[in-house]
């Protein structure tokens, strides 16, 4: 992938800005121990090998990520590859589970109810699998309104206007929030993902968290708001909201960038706050790990409902979901030769990708997790 700088992520590449790091280049480190340089960057040797061509399939929201990982991986091992078939989280779980692909990425866990944590467990030979957190990247709330750059909404605001609630631009309850902004008397068109995605369910577990309860459809892969136009894909629902005058979705960063949208601020109840690398990187530096051992799966829960000042608090992890044991010698060393160079070198392009970076904590963690696949 080529990737293009964008002036909204350039603060991402500030490296004092925030609590976040880049990985350095390898170093003789023990695999899996993580090391810390002069400038504090985790690192970890590759040992590269293995099956030459993986594929995975999963997350439309990390496949730019992906892309980067794929070029650093290619790098750091001539002649191994990556397919990646940016399918949704869904049937990115399904493939996975149906043992169509080598790893899944997915924007939520598997969920234990739905049967897919014991399809999982199946497809790894009776191994459970693990979630890996190797991509994170704030959602924004994209717009195009013509006149109006600079906008603010709330959880609650953003949820009637996801639910059909608030169906004008310039509706009190939007003026409220914007001061003396000109806001037009226009249509508002939301648009939303008509695939099941791992976004919309992070969206939607934010409205319900921070919308005081305007929002009570619950939340899930599938999106459950009942008003607007489904696109599918993060690119499919970034390009239809850039092409039309009074549209809002909710996407990943690096698509509304390449689209053009505008980006809301949001206001949770501590203040209107920017979506910037210090907001981001304070919001990552509080997500708590509720999984087990080498299961890394993430609390999100308490960011997206914080009324902490300067936290940006609508954002997505996504993991790569492998097996923790089951896969076959060749497959199990290059799966941990390219998942080390994600953590690691791969993560030195992610922010003009329109990601952040991996806190060193998170680093380290991962490393000791791919050091232990087996």
């Amino acid at each position: 992938m080529k990737t293009k700088r964008h002036g909204a992520v350039l603060g991402l590449i500030a490296a004092g800005a925030l609590l976040l790091t880049a990985c350095g280049s390898d170093n003789n480190t023990a695999p899996g121990a993580g090391s810390t340089s002069a400038a504090g960057e985790s690192s970890a040797p590759v040992d590269c090998g293995g099956k030459s061509n993986l594929s995975a399939e999963g997350s439309s929201a990390q496949k730019n990520a992906i892309d980067t990982f794929v070029q650093a991986y290619q790098q750091k091992c001539s002649g191994q590859n990556l397919a990646y078939n940016a399918s949704g989280s869904g049937a990115g779980v399904k493939q996975f589970n149906g043992g169509q692909v080598d790893f899944a990425g997915s924007d939520s866990p598997l969920s234990d109810s739905k049967g897919e944590v014991a399809a999982a467990t199946e497809r790894c030979k009776g191994n459970p699998a693990w979630h890996l957190p190797m991509v994170f990247g704030p959602v924004a709330l994209g717009y195009k309104l013509e006149g109006v750059k600079d906008l603010t909404l709330s959880g609650e605001v953003a949820a009637k206007i996801f639910n059909g609630g608030i169906k004008k631009w310039n509706d009190p309850a939007i003026k409220a929030l914007n001061g003396s902004a000109q806001l037009p008397d226009k249509e508002i068109k939301v648009v939303y993902r008509s695939d099941e995605s791992g976004t919309t369910d992070n969206f939607q577990k934010y409205l319900t968290a921070a919308s005081k309860g305007a929002w009570t459809q619950g939340d899930g892969k599938q999106f459950k708001g009942g008003v607007g136009e489904g696109k599918e894909k993060s690119a499919g629902v970034a390009q239809a909201a850039g092409s039309v005058d009074g549209a809002i979705t909710y996407v990943e960063l690096s698509f509304a960038q390449d689209n053009k949208l505008s980006v809301a601020k949001i206001d949770n109840g501590g203040g209107a706050v920017e979506l910037t690398a210090e907001t981001v990187g304070k919001a990552i530096d509080a997500a708590k790990i509720k999984g087990s051992g080498n299961d890394l799966v993430l609390d999100l829960n308490s960011i997206y409902g914080s009324t902490t000042a300067g936290a940006y608090p609508l954002l997505l992890a996504t993991y790569e979901i492998v097996c923790s044991k089951g896969y076959d010698a060749d497959t199990a060393k290059a799966v941990k030769a390219f998942l080390t160079v994600a953590a690691t070198s791969g993560q030195e392009g992610l922010a003009d990708a329109g990601y952040a970076p991996l806190p060193k904590t998170f680093q380290d963690k991962l490393l000791t997790a791919i050091n232990a696949i087996a």
